[in-house]
């Protein structure tokens, strides 16, 4: 058979960025990986130029109705593109972060649940669980005729459920009416005699409207009889078995012992993002934020008056002329509430009053204030109950967000987090509500799914659509999400997962012809999940999709079609494509890093010895999510890597209990760790620093430069040149924060916002100062013949050779160098720097501070984003800051960085409720040796390979 003929996307002169003028051939239809050093230009061909070429061509084609509403999309800078396809980008910034946001929302399959659920399920009484059945006079009368010939029965109407009184009205009326006979609380009377009936005691009251024995030809009667009942109880029946149990029959959804009527099931009634299923006391978040005396009281070991109480507006309660210290002494004058004796040492009862409040009695506040002196009477509630009011009366945001440090997120009280109503919850399907069911784990869900047992009647209804539930969650299983749930808030998943969760949405909507555009969707995945994410894409290709993957993983680069390698260095020094063809062509092209690192020229090497921990910490009782209250042991003063299959509970033990523990007590922040017994050894440690991923500002304000300081130093420089002293500046004058240096018509930002009602807001460049922040007068003042706005426009490598005679801002910009963000520019707005880049500015931040060898760094998948040459400036860079006798412990599943560790620790052996546990731990070369551990048995082929070599 012929060879397919290969077609191609043909990009001629990019160079959108750094990219210089990029000509280039992509195959369609094939797996395609585009590489290359961090800043290298990948992105910007792969997103800035491809993606966008193919959205802009996308919206030209609308009607010029639709396209007003959408706004102009910039032409990339690319002379043409041709053999384009529809272009679907799957990144990771576009996570949803709404609290309201699920999982299960996002790829749609709580959809499906939810209208499974109103079509199949059981709605049961939510007060005392009976199953609550709506049915036709025909279908009852047909449910007593087929119980056995000669049969004794009687139809009784349940008046009375549950109600105190006499109900001597009641009796007269049933009288009037021919009934003879009452069953009251299970005893029957006739309603000639005298009942007695207790005043203040709640009754059950049945009236029996006819007696009858089950045979053919009653069937009238009993249709009329059942119609009687219903015109005495508005809808509900009981048919009583002579010596057998009762038959309860309803017209309604409502249960007749209870009462409660229930609506009509829709799949609204199931949808926490409406008000016909939402919890009514959290409106569907499932959440509340509280004031926590925990946080309030943050160390407990301190008495009242030595300060103990750090709550805004509280904080003054130890000196005598506040309003707040006289609170406190009526307190103890009222009570008896101890001043002086520590906050751990109160009894329950006192620690009751103290955050929720007396019994009510009426305080005398003795104060004297600036106006004079007087006895104010208070009712005293609590400081949870003072502090509430406060967050709640005040207007100011700032004030709120102080307010809010003292908070925390607890379960609504009413649905237990649960987000829906009683009447929603009491549905079932297979004995499981809609909750029960979305919290399994995709992986107990398949396995449920496939098993659960249905009537006829409900698989008739609902086969088809627990045929598209059960494809959409065996998606989510493909693309290595098994641990997940769906009922898991996309606000805490991780770059790598909400990308993984886009993409088995993708493979359910079944498109053909579309190129798919990727961003490392590798990102937190162990190497036991990269099979079946590869298998994943393959399955995308496979339908007749191109696939065009950023990635800097060994085992995607080896399982596409084509690699294009874009370099050779970054910033300015790359934006050239200088490999594209199969595995083969890149290790055989000689000026191809990858290549050099893909065939083993050059390699991350092994430590010739690992080092010896100088002590350990122990964390006591772990217990956080799915651990199984384990204890750990972290050595201090060397590297230790936390590993494990994504969902094992490294970020429970690591960033959970570990970090938030350690920054309470070391840094006295205001946090409270997840639930564990404690961690002995604390004393051999000064400070916890958290390097993770969050950008380092959320404005564009905040750059490299004023993160990791040298701005400061910078601006000295400038107030120290002959010019500014001749004018009289100062070093504000160089600040781009406050009047007097800043040009005032964009108020130092260099742009402007222009607000666009129903389009994101569009930002231009200011026209005064031209995108240069700074006023005429201060663009005057030059060093070496630059300018302030100059250097923030420099990238560091060109501030390194600019600063080379000044040591101290040069030792700033070397450690930003050492970490390999030499392309990145000083003034560049925290806004456009990607999770890994903000990750290694507070890398290179806590390298250029003097270490005091007491400190232990966290620091959760720092190879994000990092080409293997970066990955080996990363490991130096780790060995570098544990060198001084300080401690660094990582969550990583990148084996250059764990192979190269001192101490190994790893989770398991599966994600979710089948990890927890800590499987191994000792050097790289001891968890090789653990059978169980799927971390070893990928690292000792890397350690064997490498010894190899030696």
């Amino acid at each position: 058979m012929a060879k397919k003929e290969r077609k191609y996307i043909k990009i001629r002169g990019a160079s959108e960025h750094n990219l210089k003028c990029v000509s280039l051939d992509i195959p369609r239809d094939e797996f395609v990986v585009f590489t290359g050093l961090s800043g290298s230009g990948k992105s910007s061909l792969a997103f800035d130029t491809i993606y966008a070429e193919g959205q802009r061509r996308y919206m030209e084609s609308l009607s010029s109705y639709a396209r007003q509403f959408l706004g102009q999309m910039e032409k990339p800078n690319v002379e043409s593109i041709e053999g384009l396809p529809p272009a679907i980008s799957i990144d990771q910034k576009s996570t949803n972060k709404n609290p309201r946001s699920t999982v299960g929302t996002v790829t749609e399959i709580y959809d499906y649940f939810r209208l499974l659920y109103a079509r199949i399920g059981i709605p049961h009484c939510p007060k005392c669980g009976r199953a609550i059945t709506r049915q036709t006079i025909d279908q009852m009368v047909d449910a007593v005729m087929a119980l056995p010939e000669r049969t004794r029965i009687q139809l009784l109407a349940p008046v009375v459920r549950g109600r105190k009184g006499e109900h001597q009205k009641l009796f007269e009326r049933a009288k009037k009416s021919g009934y003879v006979r009452v069953i009251v609380d299970g005893s029957m009377y006739e309603l000639s005699e005298d009942i007695p009936m207790e005043k203040n005691i709640k009754h059950n009251i049945d009236i029996v409207v006819d007696r009858l024995v089950v045979k053919p030809g009653i069937e009238k009667r009993l249709t009329d009889s059942l119609e009687n009942v219903f015109e005495l109880t508005e809808g509900n029946a009981i048919v009583d078995i002579v010596d057998g149990e009762q038959m309860t029959f309803s017209q309604n959804f409502a249960c007749p012992d209870c009462g409660i009527s229930i609506d009509e099931v829709e799949p609204r009634s199931f949808s926490f993002n409406n008000p016909f299923g939402a919890c009514p006391t959290c409106y569907g978040l499932g959440y509340k934020m509280e004031f926590d005396p925990q946080l309030m009281v943050p160390d407990s070991s301190l008495s009242i008056s030595e300060g103990a109480i750090q709550v805004m507006g509280w904080q003054s309660c130890t000196d005598p002329k506040s309003y707040t210290y006289a609170t406190l002494r009526a307190l103890h004058e009222g009570y008896g509430l101890p001043l002086d004796v520590p906050i751990d040492d109160l009894s329950a009862d006192m620690k009751k009053l103290l955050f929720y409040g007396g019994d009510g009695r009426v305080l005398k506040v003795r104060y004297k204030g600036q106006r004079g002196e007087g006895v104010y009477d208070l009712v005293w509630n609590g400081l949870v109950d003072n502090v509430e009011r406060r967050y709640k009366e005040t207007f100011s945001d700032t004030a709120k967000a102080e307010y809010e440090q003292f908070m925390r997120i607890t379960p609504c009280t009413s649905c237990k987090g649960q987000r829906l109503k009683p009447s929603s919850l009491a549905v079932t399907v297979a004995d499981k509500n809609i909750y029960e069911m979305t919290s399994m784990s995709v992986k107990e869900l398949v396995k449920f799914l496939s098993e659960i047992e249905l009537t006829e009647q409900q698989h008739f209804i609902g086969d088809q659509i627990l045929k598209e539930i059960r494809a959409r969650v065996g998606f989510l299983q493909q693309v290595g999400l098994d641990y997940l749930t769906l009922t898991r808030g996309t606000a805490s998943l991780s770059g790598g997962e909400a990308q993984r969760i886009r993409l088995a949405t993708q493979i359910g909507s079944g498109l053909v012809g579309v190129a798919y555009i990727l961003d490392e969707p590798s990102i937190g995945l162990h190497q036991r999940d990269n099979d079946k994410l590869l298998s994943a894409l393959m399955n995308l290709k496979n339908l007749g999709n191109t696939l065009i993957v950023v990635e800097h993983d060994e085992d995607t680069m080896r399982a596409a079609d084509y690699i294009v390698d874009v370099g050779p260095g970054a910033g300015s020094h790359g934006g050239e494509i200088v490999a594209a063809g199969s595995l083969k062509d890149i290790i055989k092209c000689k000026k191809s890093l990858t290549g050099a690192y893909l065939s083993g020229k050059i390699k991350i090497p092994v430590p010739q010895e690992r080092r010896k921990p100088s002590g350990y910490i122990t964390i006591r009782g772990a217990r956080e999510n799915n651990l199984k209250n384990i204890d750990v042991q972290i050595p201090l003063g060397i590297m230790t890597c936390v590993t494990g299959v994504s969902g094992s509970g490294k970020s429970s033990l690591t960033n959970e209990i570990l970090y938030k523990h350690l920054a309470k007590s070391l840094n006295r922040a205001r946090c409270i760790a997840g639930d564990h017994d404690g961690i002995d050894g604390l004393d051999q440690l000064d400070k916890v620093i958290d390097i993770d991923q969050s950008p380092i500002g959320r404005t564009p304000r905040s750059n490299p430069a004023t993160y990791t300081g040298v701005f400061d130093m910078i601006r000295d420089l400038f107030a120290s040149t002959p010019d500014a002293k001749a004018k009289g500046y100062k070093k504000g004058r160089f600040s781009f924060n406050v009047k007097g240096g800043r040009c005032e018509a964009c108020g130092g930002d260099g742009i402007l916002k222009i607000e666009m009602h129903f389009l994101p807001d569009v930002y231009v460049p200011c026209e005064v100062c031209g995108g240069k922040r700074y006023n005429r007068e201060t663009l005057d003042v030059k060093y070496k013949g630059k300018n302030i706005y100059d250097v923030l426009d420099m990238t560091v490598e060109e501030a390194l050779e600019f600063f080379k005679n000044v040591p101290k801002i040069q030792n700033k910009i070397q450690s930003l160098y050492d970490v390999g963000l030499s392309y990145v520019k000083l003034g560049q707005p925290s806004t456009e720097l990607s999770g890994g880049e903000a990750q290694r500015i507070k890398l290179a931040t806590e390298l250029s501070r003097k270490s005091t060898g007491k400190t232990i760094y966290i620091l959760d998948e720092p190879t994000t984003g990092l080409h293997f040459a970066d990955v080996h400036k990363l490991v130096e860079i780790l060995r570098r800051l544990s060198d001084g006798g300080n401690t660094v412990v990582v969550i990583e599943h990148n084996l250059d960085v764990i192979k190269t560790a001192d101490y190994i620790i790893d989770m398991g052996p599966e994600g979710g409720d089948g990890g927890g546990t800590v499987i191994a731990q000792g050097t790289p070369e001891d968890i090789c040796e653990v059978k169980q551990s799927y971390t070893g048995r990928f690292l000792k082929p890397y350690l064997e390979k490498d010894q190899d070599k030696l």
